[in-house]
């Protein structure tokens, strides 16, 4: 388990500030994550790549020349929210544009994709690249719906060699894209991880036993076998990729392949060795030519028994980008030349940006009408803040069933810094929207992953529909919820009956607009709507989970209602509270 922290909930920003002091050769830190601290030539694509803590040297070890440019780095076991990547990506940035690249998982989808579109909106040229090399979170037939796992590393060095060589943006991407599609993943794992401060693993594995096909983010496998030997599990391992070629692989057979036996967390590199010396048997059985293999660890889950097996099938362009040199602080490969050191690092610079006092915050004008809403807006979203920290250890429990368990500190991050930021909004006169669009940012900022960026997207359309101006009324909150559910889907793409918040989110919506259009006060329409939500969320624990984490994890999670439609419940009627207070 991991035993050294201060405050869990500070480990992950705490890590970094460590590994970059730790490295300052390689990286420096800015807002979000880190650069290089080397200089890009002018007009070189930025390689930005990112996800969550908890699994280093993924990401932020992967900076360097030869590999990423920058890494965004969020919390433990969620994605870096858009703000921090648009920050990491600037930084990054030196005229030829930028290739995000990530692991594909929800959070991360949406949290990339808004970046991409702030940065293009400021003029950079964009593109986004997910991995998805997983084998066992989906069937050929749905293989875009895969995770990404250690397969990250091949892909993206292809695509940063290829930037290096001074390939433009779209040529960059294809070459992510050909190394994506020709590379596959697979995992076993013998206990699950334990988060920093928790005191029990996010899943278990019976004595005797191993979990096969497991996720990163401390999901169980899909299922369980005997515990084998080291030549027993380097046997599963190669037979499963062997089974599932690429398209223009139909035979292994006078095939190269690069080659990743990846460590978890706890199985230590001799371990590995044994493994390994099985896994280049098998694969020379086969007629496979194995190129610059790598036995380590390369994405880890915090202390996770386990191990994974990557193949990226290479061509001759692959190949060569595979072999290319990189230097960075946790994988290096063959010889660079001296760097020039980034400008932006030099003594006087560093002391200027230390130095620099940060411009006072400025709100925009309010009414006075705004302003007093805004004294409820604060105490619904104190009202949040309360109930997610009452039932924080009870949202990761639901969570861990067929998920990762996070979501309880990841609510708990978002909504308290969505409090504390819309509370100092509030002490400077700003009006209802103000609050609630600046809170917006903060829950998506802290809190990451797929919940951030929902509820951040929640609280912008509320504080969008009430504005700065006038007094919201009753139907104009029920707008906002409206369109808080409308945007909601839109951006994350789930619908009614696909277990997740949206369950909830619909049916409260509608209920909400329904009743106000009855007249009722925005207390009583919203206490009904609350009861609708509730029941809602009852409800998912019979539905099978169609997207997310928890997919492939499905029938595990019948009888038990999804982490996040339970958690959007309890808020509902959280807030009714709040409301009644100030009504």
């Amino acid at each position: 388990m991991t035993r050294l922290f201060n405050d869990p909930a500070a480990f992950a920003d705490e890590a970094l500030e460590g590994f970059t002091a730790a490295h300052r050769r390689w990286v420096r830190p800015v807002t979000g994550g880190v650069v290089r601290a080397t200089a890009t030539p002018a007009g070189q694509v930025a390689v930005v790549i990112g996800g969550g803590s908890g699994h280093y040297p993924a990401f932020s070890g992967l900076v360097g020349r030869g590999l990423a440019h920058g890494a965004a780095v969020g919390n433990v076991f969620a994605s870096p929210s858009a703000r921090q990547i648009h920050s990491v990506a600037t930084a990054a940035h030196a005229g030829g544009g930028v290739l995000l690249m990530y692991g594909n998982y929800a959070g991360d989808v949406l949290h990339f994709g808004q970046a991409a579109e702030r940065l293009a909106a400021d003029g950079v040229a964009t593109r986004t690249f997910a991995v998805a090399d997983d084998i066992s979170s989906a069937g050929p037939e749905e293989s875009a719906k895969r995770r990404g796992i250690a397969g990250d590393l091949p892909v993206f060095k292809a695509a940063a060699a290829a930037a290096e060589q001074g390939l433009p943006l779209e040529e960059v991407l294809r070459v992510a894209e050909r190394a994506g599609a020709r590379t596959r993943s697979f995992g076993i794992a013998f206990s699950g991880c334990t988060l920093p401060g928790a005191d029990h693993p996010l899943f278990t594995v019976p004595e005797a036993r191993m979990a096969v096909g497991l996720g990163i983010h401390g999901e169980p496998g899909i299922g369980e076998e005997a515990l084998p030997t080291a030549d027993e599990a380097a046997r599963l391992l190669v037979e499963t990729l062997l089974k599932e070629l690429p398209e223009d692989v139909a035979d292994p057979a006078g095939r190269r392949a690069a080659v990743i036996l990846n460590g978890l967390g706890s199985v230590k590199y001799e371990e590995l060795f044994v493994v390994y010396r099985r896994v280049a048997a098998l694969l020379g059985d086969a007629g496979v030519e194995i190129v610059d293999p790598e036995a380590g660890e390369l994405v880890t889950s915090f202390d996770m028994a386990g191990i994974s097996l990557t193949l990226t099938w290479l061509d001759d362009r692959l190949e060569e980008l595979w072999r290319a040199p990189a230097y960075t602080p946790a994988y290096r490969k063959g010889a660079l030349d001296a760097a020039e050191p980034d400008p932006d690092r030099t003594a006087e610079a560093v002391a200027a940006q230390d130095t620099a006092v940060p411009a006072a915050p400025v709100v925009p004008a309010a009414s006075d009408a705004s302003r007093r809403a805004a004294d409820t807006v604060l105490a619904a979203l104190d009202a949040v803040a309360r109930v997610v920290d009452a039932h924080a250890d009870e949202l990761g429990r639901i969570d861990a069933v067929a998920g990762d368990g996070d979501h309880g500190i990841g609510m708990q991050r978002g909504s308290t810094a969505a409090h504390r930021v819309a509370a100092d909004a509030h002490g400077l006169g700003a009006g209802a929207g103000t609050v609630l669009t600046r809170a917006a940012d903060a829950w998506a900022d802290k809190a990451g992953g797929t919940s951030g960026a929902l509820w951040g997207t929640i609280l912008r359309s509320l504080g969008t529909a009430l504005g700065d101006r006038d007094a919201p009324d009753a139907a104009r909150v029920a707008e906002g919820v409206t369109e808080a559910s409308a945007a909601v889907r839109r951006l994350g793409g789930a619908e009614v009956g696909d277990k997740t918040m949206v369950d909830v989110l619909v049916p409260f919506a509608d209920a909400l607009a329904a009743a106000t259009a009855e007249g009722l006060s925005l207390a009583d329409a919203w206490d009904r709507a609350a009861t609708t939500a509730t029941a809602a969320a009852a409800g998912t624990a019979d539905l099978l989970p169609r997207r997310g984490r928890a997919r492939p994890h499905a029938e595990k999670s019948l009888g038990t209602p999804d982490a996040g439609a339970h958690s959007l419940a309890l808020i509902t009627r959280a807030v009714h509270g709040a409301l009644l207070d100030h009504h």
